[in-house]
């Protein structure tokens, strides 16, 4: 059974009202929680690219990623758990796991269960809840992963 009904939240999903990508996040993560991230994206054979700036390179172990000079470029690593639904981890923070959807890409039920799928894959690894707010909205989450019901559930009224 379905986390969530495309019909029940497809106001969250609408790009002009909620701003076209939303942020994602798991807040108080260490950098083995960081590792664990990247080891679940190897594992699962999601294809994905790592970049600092415009240059493309191989995908660094967590901590690379977060000594990495000031001067560097921005870190993105482009995850795609399916071909047509991408999620881009910026490493900006520290403690926090950040990525970014397209809810451009993710409209309707096949779409929002990739991303539901996503988010629990996540939350189970970490033991934590992966919270996804509108764009800019921080501390205002529209739904996530719950640890302790194993699903991701809507958090706020659409």
């Amino acid at each position: 059974m379905a986390d969530l009904l495309w019909d029940d939240v497809s106001a969250v999903f609408d790009p002009d009202s909620m701003g076209s990508l939303p942020d994602v996040r798991v807040p108080d993560v260490s950098v083995e929680g960081r590792q664990a991230v990247l080891d679940l994206v190897a594992e699962k054979g999601w294809k994905c690219q790592y970049s600092q700036g415009e240059t493309v390179l191989p995908v660094p172990r967590a901590e690379v990623v977060l000594s990495r000079p000031v001067d560097a470029g921005c870190p993105n690593l482009l995850v795609r758990p399916t071909a047509d639904v991408p999620a881009i981890f910026r490493f900006l923070d520290d403690e926090v796991v950040d990525f970014d959807v397209d809810l451009r890409e993710l409209q309707g039920q096949e779409r929002l269960d990739v991303l539901c799928g996503f988010l629990r894959e996540f939350g189970r690894r970490l033991g934590r809840p992966v919270l996804m707010e509108g764009e800019g909205a921080y501390g205002h989450p529209i739904l996530g992963f719950d640890v302790e019901s194993d699903r991701v559930v809507l958090l706020m009224e659409p």
